[in-house]
Formats: structure tokens, C-alpha cells, sequence
């Protein structure tokens, strides 16, 4: 249908007082607001890279940083909630967005992970822990400063949060995505502290892309040194 024709059906639908809500491409979808602190925007960047590494065979799932999360019309109108930092929506087609409408999607994220700092943290823990469990009824909530490393999870339980308890390791286990989060001591894109990482239940952190070609190195390194222990030149093998 083309944009000339859906305005046509939209004034008349609302001529009759028929509401439509609007659609991803009528929403905003950048405030101009950046993240924090570069260590901020870093922390949300090593949940995604790694996440979409481990699952890049699959094509049933989305993830959004920074993004904008639309659930309700009142909500579009005031503009007065922006979007969690992270979130995974499972079961939905693997595509880009430019921000999560419910009722287009026809589903709220299954996990949403909001990287806290002294300025957020009241509204984070309190008016946002509210919206994720009351009206976009997220399946599991985490926060996390990566400053302090504070770092604390909520499941859903008959429509009410409840604390996840973590292991005898500290990690937080993700049922919805059946995976754990780990704290790692590290340096990501030139940055050196405690990050928040993805990690199998087995406690294997997912990798980075530049781990991944490291490990590869380091492989094919090793291989080289094996040649050379058998008397033969690396570089003349096919």
C-alpha cells in the first residue's frame, strides 16, 4: 500500500474516531541523548557484540541497545521513557529496526539489562523496575553500574519481580536466554575494569570478535610451532 493511500485510510478511520496507533517509521527513534560515559556506551556494545557472535546462526531473535521501546500511545504522546540500554526479544524475525514498537512487534523484550549511574540509578531501580514488570511485563530484569560493578537481577513470578540469586560464582543465570552473566576482569575497546560478560552455564565467556581472531592466531601459531618441531617449514604447507 503506498504512504499516500495509508494516509488517505488513516484520516478516514480517524475521522469516524477510529485511533491508529502509529507505526515505527511515523515514531521518533533518536533523541540526540548519548549514553553516560564511554565506559556506558562500551558495556552495551560487549553485551551485543558477543550475544550476536553466539547466535549468529540463528535468525529468531532481536537485539537493541540505546534503543527506544514503545508500548502504550500515552507513552508515544509524552515521550517521557526512552528504552532500556539492552534488550533481547526472542521468537521474532532477525531484522533491523529502528526502535521496538509492541504493537507492531506484538511482543515485549524477554530480557532487558539497564547499565545504571548515580544520575539513573532512583529511576532505574524504581520507576523503570515498575514499567518492565507492570506494563511491559519483561520475563527478567538486570541492572548494572559498571562503575561500582553493582549488579542485581529480577524473574518475573505471577506478575511480580522477584530477586534472581546468584551462584556460588556471583553469576546471574538468564533462563529466557539460557545463559549466564559473569563480572570479568579485562580491557575492552581500551578500556580496563570489571566488565558484565555473556558466558555459557558451563562459565565459558562468549568472545568477542577480537578474541575470536586471537584465538585463531594463537591456533594457527601453535600449529606452526608443531610443523617446525617435525622438520617442516610452515609456510610450505598446503
Amino acid at each position: 500500500m503506498s504512504i499516500d493511500i495509508e494516509s488517505s485510510r488513516r484520516r478516514e478511520l480517524e475521522y469516524y474516531g477510529v485511533t491508529i496507533p502509529p507505526t515505527q517509521d511515523e515514531l521518533p527513534y533518536d533523541d540526540g541523548i548519548p549514553m553516560e560515559t564511554p565506559r556506558h556506551a562500551a558495556q552495551m556494545r560487549l553485551l551485543i557484540e558477543s550475544l550476536e557472535l553466539h547466535w549468529a546462526d540463528r535468525q529468531d531473535f532481536f537485539i537493541g541497545g540505546n534503543m527506544f521501546v514503545y508500548f502504550s500511545l500515552q507513552q508515544a504522546r509524552n515521550q517521557d521513557f526512552r528504552g532500556p540500554d539492552f534488550f533481547v526479544v526472542l521468537g521474532v524475525p532477525r531484522k533491523e529496526r529502528k526502535s521496538w514498537v509492541v504493537w507492531e512487534e506484538e511482543k515485549s523484550p524477554n530480557l532487558v539489562i539497564e547499565l545504571i549511574s548515580e544520575s539513573t540509578a532512583i529511576r532505574d531501580k524504581v520507576e523503570k523496575k515498575q514499567i518492565y514488570q507492570d506494563q511491559l511485563r519483561v520475563p527478567e530484569y538486570i541492572w548494572f553500574d559498571p562503575f561500582t560493578t553493582e549488579l542485581a537481577g529480577f524473574t518475573a513470578h505471577n506478575g511480580f519481580y522477584e530477586s534472581m540469586e546468584p551462584d556460588d560464582w556471583g553469576r546471574l543465570t538468564s533462563e529466557q536466554l539460557k545463559l549466564t552473566l559473569t563480572l570479568w576482569e579485562g580491557t575492552y575497546q581500551s578500556i580496563t575494569t570489571r566488565w558484565l560478560r555473556w558466558a555459557t552455564p558451563e562459565g565459558t565467556l562468549l568472545p568477542t570478535a577480537q578474541e575470536v581472531a586471537e584465538q585463531e592466531r594463537q591456533r594457527v601459531n601453535r600449529l606452526a610451532e608443531r610443523l617446525r618441531e617435525m622438520g617442516l617449514d610452515p609456510d610450505q604447507v598446503e
